[in-house]
């Protein structure tokens, strides 16, 4: 049995998912098998895993209690039986991310549509690496794209971390390949999301990250969120939302992944921008 403590568990469920990336392996979604690269029995996996679709569903729940807000889920512009996919990194990831409480919104107001939402984002992903598997985000043949991307481009390795992953040039050009790539290979229309902000102090100092050496850093993520802004499709704003630094109850205590909260501001943010 896995000798990890039971708050380091849960944030590997819930961020890491080598079914995602591993997926051209035999039996690599088998939940025996994802137990079993975590060291723990088939039962204690399945409840945390569904610890995580709980929470989404709830958080999904709170905000329909607005009647307000469940007449702009009504709005939202997916016809009936339309793919949606969530394409992005650790935050698009997260198994109670803006995407999942999307997908239960969805499921909860408007189920006679039959709106299929796919989760997209893989931790740790750069836009080169989103370049890299987009074709099989095509494959899923989806009517819309909203993409949270580059975080990863500005994160900093080391001690001191100096050097980004990726070039802001880099990164501009990769965001217009990829705009390209679903114009020439989908008919999805494509909506952008910032990236969000972070508590740098408590990144430095977080179990998960700090030994790590990995930083982001808000200046370099406001010059990502730059970028997206110049783009011609619809942008959802996340900074605004968060703040800078963001809000401390708007993040977990890594200081850069959303808490749930964060995540239901994010899914609002999106729903109120399409709607």
């Amino acid at each position: 049995m896995s000798q990890m403590p039971v708050e380091q568990l849960a944030y590997a469920i819930q961020f890491y998912h080598p079914e995602k990336i591993l997926a051209e392996m035999p039996g690599i979604n088998n939940e025996a098998t994802l137990a079993a690269i975590l060291g723990i029995d088939i039962e204690r996996y399945r409840q945390i895993r569904e610890s995580f679709t709980v929470s989404a569903h709830e958080a999904a729940k709170v905000l329909l209690a607005a009647p307000t807000f469940s007449a702009l889920v009504d709005r939202l512009p997916f016809a009936p039986g339309a793919t949606v996919v969530g394409l992005g990194d650790s935050i698009t990831d997260d198994c109670q991310s803006w995407i999942e409480i999307l997908r239960h919104l969805l499921d909860i107001r408007r189920p006679c549509d039959a709106i299929k939402v796919v989760n997209a984002g893989i931790s740790g992903d750069t836009t080169t690496h989103i370049i890299s598997r987009f074709l099989k985000v095509a494959q899923q043949q989806p009517d819309w794209i909203i993409c949270m991307a580059g975080a990863n481009d500005v994160r900093r390795h080391g001690q001191p971390p100096t050097q980004v992953l990726v070039s802001l040039e880099e990164t501009a050009k990769n965001l217009k390949m990829l705009r390209h790539l679903a114009a020439t290979q989908t008919q999805a229309r494509w909506v952008w999301m910032t990236p969000t902000t972070a508590i740098e102090e408590q990144i430095e100092a977080d179990w998960a990250l700090g030994p790590l050496q990995e930083r982001w850093l808000n200046e370099d993520l406001a010059a990502v969120a730059a970028i997206v802004r110049q783009q011609p499709d619809p942008v959802v704003d996340l900074q605004e939302i968060l703040g800078v630094p963001a809000n401390p109850n708007l993040l977990l205590s890594d200081g850069i992944h959303p808490s749930l909260a964060g995540q239901q501001a994010i899914v609002s943010a999106l729903v109120k921008k399409l709607a």
